[in-house]
């Protein structure tokens, strides 16, 4: 079962693709470009639709996505956690 997809093999964090993402499960992920998987343990809960972290961030790295920045980390981040609005910001503002 697939879980998450990324495009790029250097994106930072996941788009997760199924229901019921509980903390303590091994989720697996499809890298879209290289056609191959990957492989995360959740942390946390999280929805469909929102991201998982797939390694460890800091606070002021800036997280790719699709192979793009699509903002930057405040607060940190560790693998396997939910990835959202609470501790990624854009950089516009």
């Amino acid at each position: 079962m697939i879980h998450f997809v990324l495009h790029d093999a250097n994106d930072s964090v996941a788009v997760v693709v199924t229901e019921g993402v509980k903390a303590g499960m091994e989720l697996s992920g499809w890298i879209m470009d290289d056609d191959r998987m990957t492989r995360v343990t959740a942390r946390q809960d999280i929805p469909i639709g929102h991201k998982v972290a797939l390694r460890d961030m800091a606070a002021g790295d800036t997280v790719p996505k699709y192979g793009i920045d699509i903002g930057k980390v405040v607060k940190p981040i560790s693998a396997g956690e939910h990835a959202h609005v609470h501790n990624i910001k854009t950089k516009r503002w």
